[in-house]
């Protein structure tokens, strides 16, 4: 399977007293604000961190569903947090904290599916950082 998306960006100003926006093609994000503050500070609008942080923990959860629909489970519920760590001008780590409700699964089972997604997820092989994972399997 091969498709594309698109998004666009357009900025006006100085980094600092610039702003900006940013649309999706799907119109999810349509002239969402960027900023300064909405990036290193508190303000209303988004960031390339929180973008990036939104499309890995899609990207890894609906890859851990199919992998878990592979070896015969169907998860009642999973739900990852994605922690984007900014530094010095560079992401440094990303972490995701995985719960998940998964009808007759081991922990074990579900641990070693959980990593083998956060391999292979397209947006994991992208990324160039450390990514860790904790992976909570809930009664």
């Amino acid at each position: 399977m091969k498709f594309t998306r698109k998004a666009h960006a357009n900025w006006k100003g100085t980094g600092m007293e610039g702003k900006g926006t940013i649309s999706t093609q799907s119109t999810t994000l349509d002239n969402a604000q960027l900023s300064f503050k909405t990036r290193f500070a508190d303000g209303v609008g988004t960031n390339p961190e929180e973008l990036v942080a939104a499309a890995h923990s899609g990207c890894f959860t609906m890859q851990l569903s199919f992998l878990l629909n592979e070896a015969g489970f169907t998860a009642d519920d999973l739900t990852t947090e994605a922690t984007v760590t900014f530094e010095d001008g560079t992401i440094t780590l990303i972490h995701l904290d995985l719960k998940g409700k998964v009808p007759s699964i081991s922990a074990e089972e579900f641990a070693s599916t959980a990593a083998k997604a956060k391999e292979i997820c397209p947006i994991s092989k992208l990324l160039n950082t450390t990514i860790t994972l904790s992976a909570e399997l809930i009664s």
